[in-house]
């Protein structure tokens, strides 16, 4: 497969003493805030106007409850379904709003969401103050924790009604690798989809995944890409399905930073052609 190496570019940033200087560049932290606050209401705009039907579910195993988003496709038959794991952020609208247009394709989807209840008082990825404490929730979720939450979506999707009773698993960023990891740990699962995302580095992990593993990488993400090689060497010495794809000159969370009106062209045709082999593989 092509492989792609990124260049790094060191950038020399002056300092500025001067009171004026300073002013503009709040001034330009201002205009970022505000831009990322008109994305968050576009989002949450896309959610309102889905004619899906969707719902939170609480799912609950020992004495954890779990909040989950679930959608539902407008067809006439049993479907297909789709677990979808989020980014660092945890579940935020972007996340939801990926769920709902899957579920626009005919998929039935859930999207837990990993760090609700797990900090006193903050039932949802909503109620964290902002997205770096949602991260740093994120960072101290017990592994184990993690599988039993996904265990708990995996058998509610599974068993609901619309379903057929296949269940795929679609991830992004730190979801992308815990879809990786949750591969070792659900032999059911029909397939992992590993956005930007990396693998497990023991090779006994790895002899316990049974569904194919498709990755989704951009171009531009030396970090997560210079693990695929080691990755790709172990899948195929246990005679595992790893098949990628890197999608040059985008960035890493292409598919969320793709689809905005504004976004940069390789992140867009990365996100375009990215979702255009995801439904393909799904089928």
């Amino acid at each position: 497969m092509k492989k792609i190496s990124s260049l790094l570019v060191l950038l020399s940033i002056p300092v500025f003493i001067f009171s004026c200087k300073n002013e503009k560049k709040t001034d330009e932290l201002s205009e970022n805030q505000t831009e990322t606050e008109q994305i968050q209401e576009k989002d949450s705009e896309g959610l309102s106007d889905s004619p899906r039907h969707h719902e939170w579910v609480t799912l609950s195993h020992g004495d954890r409850e779990v909040e989950a988003f679930v959608v539902y496709p407008e067809i006439d038959s049993k479907a297909k379904s789709v677990i979808v794991i989020h980014e660092n952020r945890g579940l935020n609208d972007w996340a939801r709003l990926f769920a709902d247009k899957l579920a626009a394709e005919g998929y039935l989807v859930i999207a837990p969401d990993l760090i609700s209840n797990t900090v006193p008082g903050k039932k949802k990825t909503t109620d964290f103050d902002d997205s770096d404490a949602a991260r740093e929730a994120i960072y101290a979720l017990d592994q184990e924790q993690v599988t039993a939450d996904l265990n708990a979506a995996f058998e509610y999707i599974k068993n609901d009604p619309a379903s057929n009773g296949e269940v795929a698993v679609v991830g992004f960023c730190w979801g992308g690798s815990q879809t990786f990891r949750y591969a070792t740990n659900n032999d059911a699962i029909s397939s992992a989809h590993v956005f930007y995302g990396t693998a497990p580095k023991e090779a006994s992990e790895i002899a316990k995944i049974s569904a194919p593993v498709y990755g989704y990488y951009g171009g531009n993400d030396n970090r997560v890409n210079s693990t695929i090689e080691e990755t790709e060497k172990l899948m195929k010495e246990a005679g595992k399905t790893y098949e990628y794809e890197i999608f040059e000159e985008a960035g890493h969370a292409f598919m969320r930073s793709g689809h905005q009106p504004d976004a940069q062209q390789p992140n867009k045709k990365a996100h375009d052609q990215a979702w255009k082999r995801l439904l393909h593989l799904l089928e």
